[in-house]
């Protein structure tokens, strides 16, 4: 039993913080809210982007579907007067 009252005396913390913890440990959370702060600004960024992207591809896609009909159209229109030329 002495022997294990001698192991719970070792485990004694000590409790004494000095300057260069304090120091360091501001500079972490300074560089993680900096990052923070940076990685939020970078998402906006990005959100503007993909907005921009997705209202250009939606544009396009519009173009696309317009010169789609409009083959269709003169498709049609061609077809005719080969018949008409035909007769």
């Amino acid at each position: 039993m002495t022997q294990n009252k001698n192991n719970h005396q070792r485990w004694v913390f000590n409790k004494q913080i000095n300057l260069s913890i304090i120091v360091q440990l501001s500079f972490l959370a300074i560089l993680i809210i900096g990052t923070w702060v940076n990685l939020q600004k970078q998402l906006t960024i990005l959100q503007h982007d993909m907005t921009r992207l997705i209202q250009t591809q939606q544009q396009f896609q519009q173009k696309i579907e317009m010169l789609d009909k409009a083959g269709i159209c003169f498709e049609y229109r061609l077809k005719t007067i080969e018949k008409t030329m035909k007769n």
